[in-house]
């Protein structure tokens, strides 16, 4: 059988786990091979709390996208949020040795390696080096400077900061599921390739992804990422609400607010009432959807007012850091009723809902383009633009492969595509391996 390429996005949420498989079709759109979901037990805003059961449901995720598809996954990318990463700014030059010769990306992997170096906070790791603008020999805004002659190359960076232990629990947990961790990435990034458009990048757009435990957002001006924050507060904390403010269990709870929820409770009347089922032959319960919504009301307010000042943070009210292309709202929290317009009130700017179709080929089931799957996409899409291309999959019976697993794994680690790869790898995949290394050698 033919090996074909293909990137698996793994995105360990705080609610579920979601694993799905993608490669480009010939129209250069990602088609969806696969998706597996299972509901993540291990992991609280964003942050892996049990190793056992984390491992569980990505097994259970992988599981199924396997059977969907009928591939062996062995190499996945996976999304990393949480509430302890944090992002900084940060400048930093080179001084060349010889200024007649042309700027290379060696010098550029150079400079990105100093801001690699930098020392954080104890417990810090540094997870991404995101170059802004640079400046050569005093001449500013480049985009790019490949290519340019000059003898002092400057950058600004955006700096993404999480937690070692974090990044490790991850790794573990990827590795202890029989799968190869190809790269790590900050999932407001994967959504932001998924939704946006590169004109709403160059006009100035601010991503916010709700997600069951946090709020990831990322900011874009000139098409460069110029900022980046993971509030801990999601979907999940909306639901807590409904249980306590209702008196009922967290699974009604969930139901109410996905059914029957609205984050505009001018839109409910008095007299609209749903009748929730008591418990052990327990006396129903009557809840007028106003009450509802006035407690969902409440919480989106707090998430949305969070997002805000984080915008205000990037400096949305200077007027050359003005976000014309406003508000794209993402995740399983965008899909709440209403919450676009309440965004539009909080922030004062334009929004829609970020839908991960514009990538995908034109046959994809409506499941795939929904804003639930929208890190999932992304990770996919990062699997695949940044050479990761290497997981060669072999389409066969999943059966098969658990019967000869030794076999399998044989043939699809035949091919050696660290040669063609090296020229591009970027000093965090390089981390990734020194990172694994580490572990592997721990054992």
């Amino acid at each position: 059988m033919d090996l074909q390429e293909y990137a698996v996005g793994l995105d360990i949420g705080t609610t579920k786990i979601v694993a799905m498989i993608g490669r480009k079709n010939e129209y250069g759109k990602l088609e969806i091979l696969g998706v597996g979901r299972s509901k993540s037990l291990g992991v609280h805003r964003g942050v892996v709390n049990n190793i056992t059961q984390t491992i569980q449901s990505i097994q259970q995720a992988v599981d199924q996208a396997e059977a969907v598809s009928g591939i062996k996954i062995k190499e996945v990318t996976v999304g990393i949020a949480g509430q302890h990463i944090r992002s900084l700014q940060h400048s930093d030059y080179i001084t060349r040795g010889n200024s007649e010769e042309v700027i290379d990306q060696s010098d550029i992997d150079i400079l990105c390696g100093q801001v690699h170096k930098l020392v954080m906070l104890p417990g810090e790791e540094i997870i991404h080096v995101l170059p802004q603008e640079y400046k050569i020999d005093g001449q500013s805004e480049i985009k790019e400077p490949v290519g340019m002659y000059g003898g002092r190359l400057e950058a600004n960076f955006h700096v993404v900061v999480g937690q070692v232990a974090s990044i490790k629990n991850i790794y573990r947990c990827v590795k202890s599921a029989d799968l190869d961790l190809k790269k790590i990435t900050l999932e407001p990034l994967a959504s932001a390739d998924a939704v946006l458009s590169q004109e709403e990048k160059e006009a100035g757009v601010a991503l916010i992804d709700i997600g069951g435990g946090t709020t990831d957002l990322a900011i874009f001006k000139d098409g460069i990422i110029r900022h980046t924050a993971v509030i801990p507060q999601g979907g999940n904390i909306i639901t807590e609400d409904i249980k306590a403010g209702c008196s009922i269990i967290e699974k009604q709870a969930e139901l109410l607010k996905t059914k029957f929820g609205s984050a505009w409770p001018g839109e409910n009347k008095e007299n609209e009432i749903v009748s929730i089922p008591g418990l052990r032959g327990r006396e129903p319960k009557e809840i007028t959807l106003k009450n509802l919504s006035k407690i969902i009301h409440a919480r989106v307010i707090e998430i949305l007012e969070n997002v805000f000042v984080e915008i205000k943070n990037y400096g949305h009210d200077d007027p050359k850091k003005q976000l014309i292309a406003g508000v794209v709202l993402t995740g399983g929290g965008s899909q709440l009723k209403h919450i676009k317009q309440l965004a539009e009130y909080v922030t004062g700017m334009p929004s829609r809902i970020g839908y991960p179709n514009e990538h995908l080929a034109g046959d994809s089931d409506a499941e795939s383009t929904s804003p639930v799957f929208a890190t999932a996409v992304g990770l996919v899409m990062k699997g695949l633009e940044d050479g990761y291309l290497n997981s060669k999959l072999e389409e066969q019976p999943v059966e098969e492969v658990e019967k000869e697993p030794v076999v399998e794994v044989d043939e699809i680690e035949q091919p050696e595509p660290e040669v063609q790869e090296s020229k591009k790898r970027g000093f965090f995949e390089n981390w990734t391996t020194k990172l694994k290394d580490f572990l592997d050698n721990a054992e």
